[in-house]
């Protein structure tokens, strides 16, 4: 049992490294290419980037005080609980933006002739404060919900500082704790999930029929036959990008929505170790996705003063 302890935490120490290094490449990628004229999908990815490196990060101190210490100040457990939720949440939410962006922008792409809402630079500020500012109060009730016998304490053992955001231990869940449990659930896991199946169903949709209908225009030359076609390159190339992530996304919190439902925290030994792997294998492996796909990860792009 020592040993598998040993091999899990070790395999956490190399997910975080390879999630720490994606998502801090893929901002500077991101910054040093962009930085002057920033586009509203370059600005969700810094959003999503930031957002799963505050996870990471808040995860592995939370795991280091674990190691550390024995006893935890209330305020503190509360605020790594509060910042590892606000972290994965607003990865969420970033998720699902960039999946509405890319379906809205493919969509009429042919007919369209004023650009979307989410093409303004404003507009996309906006609507990520606002997703922001959602996940943050979404979040906040950590702060209020304590678990069975700690209230008035000011500090408490290390073993109640879980990932169990909702304190419902074993049978054990009071109504207020179930219905924000619920909630939560409903909100930032399954209606993202949703959200996400039916956008990425249309892109695919839509891609299968413009591989059907789109051919050169007759008037057009050469040279501008092949700027065209260079650039419904990259779009479909970055788009099958977005997928791939969109299908990680799907299958990793889709594993986490029933681990959440069928697993307790009390009857599962592993069940801390299991959440770490199913919560950060978007947030480490997406940007990768995200970066290859949309050529960031070129080394002239980190060569640039």
């Amino acid at each position: 049992m020592i040993y598998f302890s040993i091999n899990l935490l070790g395999l956490r120490v190399l997910i975080s490294c390879i999630g720490l290094v994606g998502n801090v490449f893929l901002i500077l990628a991101i910054i040093q290419t962009k930085l002057s004229r920033v586009k509203s999908f370059e600005f969700f990815l810094l959003g999503l980037s930031a957002a799963n490196l505050e996870e990471i990060v808040i995860v592995n101190i939370h795991d280091i005080i674990i190691l550390k210490t024995s006893t935890i100040d209330n305020w503190l457990c509360d605020m790594l609980q509060f910042l590892t939720m606000f972290g994965e949440i607003t990865s969420i939410f970033f998720t699902v933006l960039i999946c509405i962006f890319r379906g809205q922008k493919l969509r009429d792409v042919d007919k369209r002739v004023n650009p979307i809402y989410l093409d303004n630079a404003r507009s996309a500020w906006m609507v990520s404060g606002l997703f922001v500012m959602v996940a943050t109060l979404l979040c906040l009730p950590v702060f209020a919900i304590k678990p069975q016998g700690l209230q008035g304490n000011t500090t408490s053992n290390i073993s109640s500082c879980t990932p169990n955001f909702f304190q419902c231990i074993g049978n054990y869940c009071p109504i207020l704790n179930r219905v924000y449990k619920y909630t939560f659930i409903v909100v930032c896991y399954l209606l993202p999930l949703i959200i996400v199946t039916v956008t990425s169903c249309l892109i695919i949709a839509v891609l299968l029929s413009r591989r059907k209908t789109v051919t050169p225009g007759a008037s057009e030359t050469g040279s501008s036959q092949f700027s065209t076609k260079n650039k419904d390159q990259k779009i479909k190339r970055s788009t099958i990008a977005v997928l791939a992530a969109m299908g990680l996304f799907q299958v990793d919190w889709s594993l986490y929505l029933i681990f959440q439902l069928t697993v307790s925290h009390s009857d599962y030994a592993f069940w801390a170790e299991t959440e770490f792997f199913l919560t950060t294998s978007y947030t480490s492996i997406s940007p990768y996705v995200y970066g290859i796909g949309n050529n960031l990860f070129l080394c002239k792009n980190f060569m640039k003063k």
